[in-house]
């Protein structure tokens, strides 16, 4: 369901269901890259803020463009609701435009939150596995955002567990920050089911948005920009960045 033109892009498979596109890597133009994946929930329950996410990922686009590490970045954006969908694969933020992100999420029923933090991950792993055989430095950053919990994966939570560790095992990526975000984690049991996720299935960050007001929403787009680029200015140390306040 791309909405972008994928011109020079390669198709990878993960050996499942599920695979990703990445920019060639011949035509690459810098020597390191910090790979960001926004991976965002499109399940029918988040129709009612669906533009103030949208507005979040075109800030996003907006704000890492203007860093002085832009040529060194690179975005995924991955939807999900009963099934995953790549919107984009990985492409240099130079080829990312925030009026392309006008409409992107495409609203659906279930939650297949495990199938799509599994995908993610696995994503960053090959590619930066593939780039560092070429001799690029390599780093990466993944989002995870959603309103619910998982009711329609394949995927089992140990796999996303599995999944992370393996990435961090292989030494594919000088480093990797993972960071779940909750948003209307004010009613039922979400917010507790999500904090158990995060210690279950290694993220680094859990956030939690109590309620999903456009204020609130704007100020995500902020967050992750500015963990992105602070990711991106740690690369070389050997770790991550320091995780921020929301």
């Amino acid at each position: 369901m791309p909405i972008l033109d994928s011109n020079n892009m390669d198709s990878y498979s993960l050996g499942g269901q599920y695979g990703f596109s990445a920019k060639r890597i011949d035509e690459l133009g810098a020597s390191e890259y910090t790979l960001a994946l926004l991976v965002v929930d499109a399940s029918g329950s988040v129709g009612a803020y669906r533009t103030q996410i949208e507005s979040a990922i075109r800030e996003v686009v907006r704000s890492c463009r203007k860093s002085p590490r832009a040529d060194n970045m690179m975005l995924r954006l991955v939807i999900f609701d009963s099934r995953v969908s790549e919107v984009h694969g990985f492409k240099p933020l130079s080829d990312c435009h925030e009026n392309d992100y006008k409409g992107c999420l495409e609203l659906g029923g279930a939650t297949a939150l495990y199938d799509a933090t599994c995908n993610a991950i696995a994503s960053a792993s090959h590619y930066g596995e593939l780039l560092t055989k070429q001799d690029y430095d390599v780093n990466a950053a993944v989002f995870v955002i959603t309103d619910g919990m998982d009711n329609s994966s394949s995927a089992t939570r140990k796999l996303v567990s599995d999944t992370m560790a393996e990435c961090l095992r292989s030494e594919a990526l000088e480093s990797i920050l993972s960071v779940l975000i909750g948003v209307n984690t004010g009613s039922g049991d979400l917010n507790e089911y999500l904090r158990v996720f995060k210690k279950d299935a290694g993220f680094d960050q859990y956030i939690a948005i109590n309620k999903a007001s456009a204020a609130e929403l704007a100020k995500l787009g902020g967050f992750v920009s500015q963990s992105i680029s602070s990711q991106s200015q740690a690369l070389g140390t050997g770790g991550a960045s320091k995780s921020l306040s929301f």
